[in-house]
């Protein structure tokens, strides 16, 4: 079964049955750049009366990027977006962004260098905050698909971005397109698993998912170069195709996609 118990309590609500108390749930990641760590990420989720509490941390040191992270985020029992305070720091530099809907608007608020700036995103129910590395986002989304069967799926970008009138803004909001591959094979903690595998393609960037029986990430090769976040005690069989050596570093790195085979049929 490939629900996870987040996700069944979305889909019982859905079908008007009682919903499932689901506890807490968290996952503890190693940060790989062309197979090395170079960092740690947590997220851990908590029931509360009116959906879930959610919470990331990520740390990445290397030449070139250092990087920490802090979210706190709350979702409605449907995992939909309510309230998200992020507090990151990007080679020492700070940035600090709230986000939450605002009548039918999504509202970002991001302070940085000295300057606060604002954003009035479309509002989409199925939305996702995906901050940089969060593996917390990735195991929401994973849960929105399937509430969702992988369909009209979004992304709230907190990244400066160009609107439609040429304005630089805040951050943007970008749909998320998944396309269903074959299963492969993994082990957990030595004990063989079935590793589904989802690729994303958000803003132009693909993200490779392998997600566990119970629909929860196990690995994430991201857009960003070279880079990957993989469940401890997770090992993909067999191990991920090398990846090209990266370009110069850069704060934020830019997208490169990992080899895939053809997408299976939806």
């Amino acid at each position: 079964m490939r629900t996870s118990l987040r996700s069944f309590a979305v889909l019982a609500a859905l079908a008007g049955l009682a919903v499932l108390c689901a506890g807490a749930q968290s996952g503890s990641f190693i940060v790989a750049q062309h197979g090395n760590a170079v960092g740690t990420a947590e997220f851990n989720f908590t029931t509360t009366p009116n959906g879930y509490s959610s919470t990331s941390t990520v740390r990445i040191a290397m030449q070139g990027l250092n990087y920490a992270l802090s979210k706190t985020e709350s979702l409605s029992a449907a995992n939909h977006m309510r309230h998200v305070q992020v507090s990151a720091t990007v080679n020492n530099s700070a940035v600090n962004v709230t986000a939450s809907p605002d009548a039918a608007q999504f509202l970002l608020n991001v302070s940085a260098s000295g300057k606060s700036t604002t954003a009035r995103l479309a509002l989409h129910p199925a939305a996702v905050f995906l901050s940089d590395f969060d593996p917390g986002a990735l195991e929401t989304l994973l849960a929105l698909a399937v509430a969702h069967n992988n369909r009209d799926l979004w992304a709230i970008i907190p990244k400066q971005a160009t609107g439609p009138d040429g304005s630089v803004q805040a951050g943007s909001v970008s749909p998320v397109v998944l396309a269903t591959y074959a299963d492969e094979q993994g082990t957990l903690d030595g004990k063989p698993i079935v590793a589904h595998h989802l690729v994303a393609t958000i803003a132009g960037g693909k993200t490779d998912l392998f997600s566990g029986p119970e629909n929860q990430l196990l690995q994430a090769e991201l857009p960003q170069q070279g880079f990957a976040l993989v469940r401890k005690g997770f090992v993909l069989t067999p191990p991920t195709r090398p990846i090209a050596p990266p370009d110069q570093p850069q704060a934020l790195p830019t997208a490169q996609q990992s080899p895939a085979s053809q997408p299976l049929q939806q």
